[in-house]
């Protein structure tokens, strides 16, 4: 009987679970924010472009509250496939994020702040979930 000791959420893992938090307290306001738009504007004004584009925004929004729910959910249950997934729900926030630099209609400074702080995430926790042996101990439950 050699089961190693699982450990409680805790010291650097509270940062994750914090940014995940966070991602998903965002993504939700990003949401309603969607759903006023949608109310208030008048889509048959719209051109089929703006349309499609405003669509395509809110079925990613949608996607990504999923995807942090359930991964937050995992978090708290310490299951073992959280590290994979963290790392990839971190690749997925800079790809939203590049996207958002890229096709939105808003200033550089404005986008560039909304790439760096995923950039940065994905650049401390990525290594931090590959190769922290607390991370190994503490996300073990099937």
């Amino acid at each position: 009987m050699s089961a190693e000791p699982t450990e409680r959420i805790g010291g650097w893992l509270w940062a994750p679970l914090a940014w995940l938090l966070v991602a998903l307290f965002s993504v939700t306001l990003a949401i309603l924010n969607f759903a006023g738009v949608l109310l208030m504007a008048n889509l048959h004004v719209l051109s089929t472009t703006n349309l499609a584009m405003l669509g395509l925004s809110v079925l990613f929004a949608v996607g990504m509250w999923c995807y942090s729910l359930w991964l937050t959910a995992a978090f708290f249950k310490r299951r073992a496939l959280v590290p994979k997934h963290y790392i990839i729900w971190l690749l997925i926030s800079v790809l939203l994020a590049v996207k958002s630099f890229a096709f939105s209609p808003v200033s550089d400074v404005i986008a560039l702040r909304q790439l760096l702080f995923p950039l940065l995430a994905a650049a401390l926790l990525v290594p931090y979930f590959k190769r922290s042996t607390r991370v190994k101990r503490t996300f073990v439950n099937p």
